[in-house]
């Protein structure tokens, strides 16, 4: 058959789309929550997920009972085929008689990031937008207070390695839903400085993605949220995902959920949605819709006989632009391509991404050697990703999958103590945490450092500088913790305890740039 060209994002698709979608979501919830009845769905009877069924999903119920989590979905692909998919739990504490079904849709944090890439490319493709042209081609008002923003590029925004500083505040409390919602908060940016020079190194930014989805919505003349729904989920028919939230069908929706000062659950007390980062963050989708994604991706941009990009743009998207050093446990990624982390699990090459946010977390893993992948989405946001994904990578490589060994992140749990009690309660449940022995928590470096962020955030540098030294002391060893340190003590206004710290970091790991630079930035 031959490829049909996708619709302009400008609009071809018809007026009465909006009503239909909504109409046949509508209709889509109902049949599933009469088909899914209790709270424990099954996956349909058949050969393919007989094998998944009798191996991963034992390990995936052990696991939601021993974290305590309320929902979970999942969907594997393989031979560009959906084999298996199942939904466990419910929707969310407070509806404990709605089960969580591969209908279910979760919020996908940064997972969104991968569509917006897609749109930029697509834009690519037509000429109308390219990789090396600075930023300001495309948005002439954007601005930083560093006179290096200038020469940023759209290359550099899609690799994180455009000099970005991160979001501090999503307001998901405060959220906007209009639709100059994403141009007023790149114009917010003006007072910002670079954290480095652009094209210098990587570092992870939602920022540049919500500049980058201003950029496509400027050079396409439509909202951005119309952008991928006309170029991208329309086309693959993944017709229960939205970048909107007021698009989703609530009888669908699930909701997030957190952790306590004493580790136990509760419902997220807000909705992680915000217009104005809807480009890093607001994809509704689920395990049936994003198995459409991945397949399209695995195939070289096309589902159905309807592409939407290139073979070759995708083989340039998964191709590598910087090699970087993984972020804490996700020990795959290993380089990033365009939006796309790219390594291996086993010998065999994966191309993924991730994502969390509050009460949510998600991860997408493709191996095209055998057009195979993973999908999967929780309402909590205290678990890493790799457990997980990794069981499923194993089952569907053939290697029955051990027990999944997955901790909560004890950072989530400091900082609602200190939320609940204070830096001292904090303090004591993070040493509670260290003595525990149940194996339930990972209480390494990282949850201190979880934790200093967030005081960090708060304004209150003294108390930071309490944490990351505290830090350092039960991990004398760490670079990382001594770069955190100095990060507060700059942020106090103590010069002095800064360059110690920044200087016996870069004598722990002199290849850690961030604190060679602020040491010469002092000095």
């Amino acid at each position: 058959m031959r490829s049909q060209p996708i619709p302009d994002c400008q609009g071809s698709i018809a007026r009465g789309w909006d009503f239909l979608r909504r109409f046949l979501a509508f209709l889509a919830a109902l049949i599933a929550t009469a088909a899914f009845s209790a709270c424990r769905t099954r996956t349909p009877e058949n050969a393919d997920a007989a094998p998944y069924e009798k191996t991963l999903q034992p390990r995936l119920e052990e696991l939601m009972r021993r974290q305590e989590i309320p929902g979970l979905a999942i969907a594997i692909v393989d031979d560009g085929r959906v084999v298996y998919e199942h939904g466990f739990g419910v929707m969310d504490l407070k509806r404990a008689r709605e089960p969580v079904t591969p209908r279910s849709l979760f919020h996908m944090a940064s997972i969104t990031k991968t569509f917006v890439a897609t749109s930029a490319m697509q834009l690519v493709e037509k000429g109308r937008m390219r990789l090396d042209a600075p930023i300001t081609t495309y948005l002439p008002y954007f601005r930083m207070d560093d006179p290096r923003a200038a020469a940023i590029t759209v290359q550099q925004l899609l690799t994180h390695t455009a000099g970005m500083p991160d979001v501090a505040d999503y307001e998901w409390d405060r959220p906007q839903y209009d639709d100059g919602a994403l141009e007023r908060y790149v114009r917010s940016l003006a007072p910002l400085r670079l954290a480095f020079a652009p094209g210098e190194r990587f570092q992870y930014s939602n920022i540049a993605y919500e500049i980058l989805g201003d950029a496509v919505a400027k050079v396409s003349g439509a909202p951005f949220e119309r952008c991928v729904r006309d170029g991208i989920l329309v086309p693959l028919k993944m017709t229960d995902s939205t970048l909107l939230v007021k698009e989703t069908t609530p009888a669908v929706m699930t909701w997030g959920h957190e952790l306590d000062g004493q580790g136990r659950p509760f419902v997220s007390a807000v909705y992680p949605y915000n217009r104005a980062h809807t480009p890093s963050s607001n994809l509704h989708s689920n395990v049936l819709d994003m198995t459409r994604w991945a397949i399209a991706n695995l195939d070289g941009g096309e589902l159905g006989g309807v592409r939407i990009i290139e073979r070759a743009t995708r083989d340039r998207m998964w191709t590598a632009q910087r090699r970087i050093r993984a972020d804490g446990p996700d020990e795959r990624r290993e380089a990033i391509g365009l939006s796309w982390f790219l390594g291996e699990h086993r010998g065999r090459r994966i191309v993924s991404h991730g994502g969390g946010d509050t009460g949510y977390v998600t991860d997408l893993v493709l191996v095209p050697e055998g057009r195979k992948a993973v999908v999967w989405m929780a309402n909590v946001d205290w678990m890493s990703h790799d457990p997980i994904t990794n069981a499923a990578l194993d089952a569907v490589m053939g290697v029955g999958p051990a027990p999944i060994e997955a901790k909560r992140d004890a950072g989530r749990v400091l900082i609602a103590a200190y939320r609940e009690g204070g830096l001292d309660a904090a303090l004591a449940r993070g040493e509670a945490l260290r003595a525990d022995r149940s194996g339930l928590y990972d209480a390494d470096e990282g949850a201190l450092n979880e934790l200093g962020y967030f005081v960090l955030g708060e304004k209150k540098a003294e108390d930071a500088v309490r944490v990351f030294r505290k830090n350092t002391e039960m991990f004398p060893k760490s670079a990382n913790a001594q770069d955190s340190l100095g990060e507060a003590c700059e942020a106090m206004g103590d010069t002095a305890c800064a360059r110690a710290a920044y200087a016996r970091a870069v004598e722990l790991d002199p290849g850690l740039r961030h604190a060679a630079d602020a040491l010469a930035a002092l000095r």
